[in-house]
This record gives C-alpha cells, sequence and structure tokens, in this order.
C-alpha cells in the first residue's frame, strides 16, 4: 500500500496546485456550459490528467526504488501512457483535437506496448478450453483496438463528477487484487499507483467538481486500466479472460451501445456526441426530481448524486469479476446478466417507466 499512499498524496497536492494555476491563468478551463453533455454551471480546469501523470510518474519512482525488478516494465507503461495522454491534453488545453486524431495516438500507444510489454491478446478462454490466437494479424489488430477501445471508454463516461475516477478505481483495485492472489508484482504495484493517483484527483473532483478529468485524463487512466487488465490476464494463465472482459464490460457495453444506438437508430455517426448516455437519462429522469431548483447550486447537487447510481451499478460487475476471476463459465453468465440489466434499466428509463426504487433520495 504504500505505493498506494505515496501517489494518493502526491496527486492531492499537484492537483490543488494546478487548480490554483488554471484559475489564475485562465488555462485549459472549461467554459461551455450549454453543450450537450454539459452539466455544470461555471468554468472548471480540465486538466486533470496533468495531476494525475505526474503522480503516477513520482509513484513509481518511489517503487522502483523499493522494487528494482519492475524498473523496466513501469517506465515503458508509463512511456506508452504518456502517448495516449499527449492527444486528450492538447484537445483540453485547444479544443481543436478531433477524436480520430486522440484515438489514432492511443492506438499507436497500444502498439507501442504491443512490443515493448509484450501486451498481447493472444488467447480467449472458454468453458471447455482455451481458443489460441497466434496470426499476428489478427492478434495486433484485436490487441490495439481492444487497449484503445477502453481508453475511449473510460472517456465516454467521464460525465458527471466523480463517474469515471470511481468507477476506474473500483476496476483498479479489483486489479490489485486479482494481481496480489496470483503474485503479480508488476500489475499488482502499478495498479495500486494508478489507483492512488486518481483518488488523490477524487478529492477535489467530487462532489463539487473543482477540477475535471478533461479528455487526457480519461484517455490515460482508460488506456493504462486495458493495459494492465490486458497484462495481467495474458502473464498468469489461471486468470479468465473473462474476468477483464467482465471487470471492463461498463464503460465497453456504454461505448458499444451508444455507437450501435447514433448509427443504427438516429442514424448518425457514431463520433457525434449526444445527451443519452445512461448516465445523462438518470440525471435527466431520475435524480432531477430530487432537486428541482434551476439554479447553479441544485444543478451541482443534481451531478453529485448521479454518479453513485452509476458506482453501484458498475459494482454489479467488477464484484462477481474479482470474486470469480477462475472461473470462465460463471464469468461469462455475470457478463450476459449484466448486458440483459443495463438494456432493461435503460429501456425503462427512455420510455419514462423507471423503477420506483431508484427514486431513493427525498426531493430537496
Amino acid at each position: 500500500m504504500f505505493s498506494f499512499f505515496v501517489s494518493f498524496l502526491s496527486c492531492a497536492l499537484l492537483t490543488l496546485l494546478v487548480i490554483k494555476l488554471a484559475n489564475k491563468k485562465g488555462m485549459a478551463l472549461d467554459a461551455d456550459l450549454d453543450g450537450v453533455q454539459k452539466f455544470h454551471a461555471h468554468e472548471v480546469a480540465r486538466i486533470g490528467g496533468v495531476p494525475i501523470f505526474l503522480a503516477v510518474t513520482l509513484a513509481s519512482a518511489f517503487s522502483i526504488a523499493r522494487e528494482p525488478g519492475i524498473a523496466p516494465w513501469l517506465m515503458a507503461l508509463i512511456a506508452c501512457g504518456a502517448i495516449a495522454l499527449s492527444g486528450g491534453i492538447a484537445e483540453d488545453y485547444t479544443g481543436k483535437v478531433a477524436p480520430s486524431r486522440r484515438l489514432l495516438l492511443t492506438m499507436l500507444a497500444a502498439l507501442l506496448a504491443y512490443w515493448l510489454l509484450d501486451a498481447r491478446l493472444d488467447r480467449l478462454d472458454m468453458p471447455w478450453g482455451v481458443v489460441r490466437l497466434q496470426a499476428a494479424w489478427i492478434v495486433l489488430p484485436v490487441t490495439i483496438l481492444a487497449v484503445a477501445g477502453i481508453a475511449n471508454a473510460v472517456n465516454i463516461i467521464d460525465g458527471f463528477n466523480g463517474l469515471a475516477s470511481m468507477v476506474s478505481i473500483c476496476m483498479l483495485m479489483s486489479l490489485a487484487y486479482v494481481a496480489f492472489q496470483i503474485g503479480d508484482m508488476f500489475v499488482l504495484v502499478a495498479a495500486l499507483i494508478v489507483a492512488g493517483a486518481t483518488a488523490g484527483f477524487l478529492i477535489w473532483n467530487y462532489p463539487i467538481g473543482l477540477i475535471f478529468l478533461g479528455d487526457g485524463g480519461a484517455y490515460f487512466i482508460g488506456f493504462l486500466l486495458g493495459e494492465l487488465a490486458l497484462l495481467l490476464v495474458m502473464r498468469n494463465r489461471e486468470v479468465s479472460t473473462w474476468y477483464a472482459a467482465l471487470l471492463l464490460i461498463y464503460p465497453t457495453f456504454e461505448t458499444l451501445f451508444s455507437a450501435y444506438r447514433r448509427m443504427f437508430v438516429r442514424g448518425k455517426s457514431p463520433a457525434m456526441p449526444d445527451g443519452i448516455h445512461l448516465h445523462s437519462l438518470i440525471f435527466r429522469r431520475i435524480v432531477r426530481w430530487t432537486v428541482g431548483r434551476p439554479e447553479a447550486r441544485a444543478l451541482m447537487k443534481r451531478n453529485a448524486r448521479t454518479s453513485p447510481y452509476l458506482w453501484l451499478f458498475s459494482l454489479m460487475a467488477v464484484i462477481p469479476a474479482t470474486v470469480f476471476w477462475e472461473n470462465t463459465l460463471m464469468l461469462m453468465c455475470f457478463c450476459v446478466l449484466f448486458i440483459i440489466s443495463y438494456l432493461w434499466l435503460y429501456a425503462r428509463i427512455v420510455r419514462f417507466k423507471s423503477p420506483r426504487w431508484l427514486f431513493f433520495h427525498k426531493r430537496d
């Protein structure tokens, strides 16, 4: 836990410094209050990726001093993560970097990790055996698309204060737990470092949103999540590949379903932003009834009250993944159960038939 606390404390302090500098200098402030996916009422610095990256780097240096054997792995992981971070940070500062270019940079980072870390998806566990993926022309694109997709998925769910951060922390702690169980020191330390940095950022992001992850922070955390899940599964054959699938299923399925909805239901580009993600619907059709006033303070309360719904929902996948990390059949069953639950809940909310038990807050 040394790595976690060093990362947490350094990120908490660095994030506070970044908040003060950004507000003083007017740097990378999110001033678009009327966008379809905007749910805040004042300008907020959106460069949370900067202190997270710096804290991860600092904590990694301390961890390498204690465990020199993990140095090549950690250094390579951070170097690859920096590439994924760069496109998002450029967007956070300029607002002019196309999603396709950010995605290409993340794919480049995944390609580099493929060679430096041997992070490749070369098997798929099934209840009756193992399906081997050996042809490089299959393994390489599948690996790159999977990792880049996870990074983009974390960016997709970063819609409310604390949502993507807390969901990522839960996933990272699960990775750390399983890595501890099987003795994978590198994944254990790396997961704790990233979880600690994200937690240090979270205390300034939730509930009042003094700073946002931004595209840089979301891509960086998402990339590291994807790589660590891939490495844990591929380096340790006893961990089912369906553990990673179930662990990451909430942001992954949210992204896939959003792309399907935009392309085939609405006839629009899958890259076109809209305001009908599951978290957006919960905000508009459930939480808004608990805090009905229109002023900024009420908007902040609604924002903060939305995330816990999705934290709990994501635990429907994270907890069984952590418990059944060896059992392929159970993991597959829980994947199907999660997808069914998601589709049922989405359909109920979008048709104004939200389950009564979702309205557990008193109206303010």
